[in-house]
């Protein structure tokens, strides 16, 4: 993760100034994450001492705020998408150039659908009496999961992303 933020540093100067906003925070997000859910195991394997539900609920937030933010930058990638499409609809486009927006749509959809079922579970396993935490049935749980699950599968078999990230 810490390599992956690197390269990607404040983003390339040609993406738009909003996507690369969250895709930074994002990042941020992700790099916060990662100390406290290893404190939080440290601190049950005895590690450590200290109370470990602080740290779960920390990088539980921290990953319901990545996915948020994922689900954010996807919805703003959509967007102008959509501007792109209404273009190129004006003035004839190649069928490839075609091709790669609509390959570019399905994967912003499926990142969407994979974060908003994700930042549903991570919001459940948050501490009672934030929104729905702790309501889920477990097989909504599971759903969410596997659904999450499924199209990540599909993302990382290569049918289900754009070649364009």
């Amino acid at each position: 993760m810490l390599s992956h933020s690197r390269a990607y540093g404040l983003g390339p100067k040609d993406e738009d100034v909003l996507v690369r906003g969250l895709s930074v925070l994002c990042n941020v997000a992700d790099q916060l994450y990662y100390p406290c859910e290893h404190i939080a195991w440290a601190a049950d394997s005895g590690v450590i001492r200290g109370r470990s539900q602080r740290w779960w609920a920390a990088s539980t937030a921290l990953w319901g705020l990545s996915l948020l933010l994922g689900t954010l930058r996807s919805l703003r990638i959509l967007f102008r998408l959509r501007r792109k499409l209404r273009q190129q609809q004006r003035t004839p486009p190649s069928p490839q150039s075609q091709q790669k927006v609509q390959a570019q749509v399905k994967a912003e959809v499926l990142n969407v659908v994979s974060n908003l079922a994700d930042l549903s579970n991570a919001i459940h396993w948050l501490p009672p009496g934030f929104l729905w935490a702790g309501r889920f049935p477990p097989w909504l749980v599971g759903l969410l999961g596997t659904i999450s699950s499924l199209i990540g599968i599909y993302q990382a078999s290569g049918k289900g992303s754009s070649g364009a990230a």
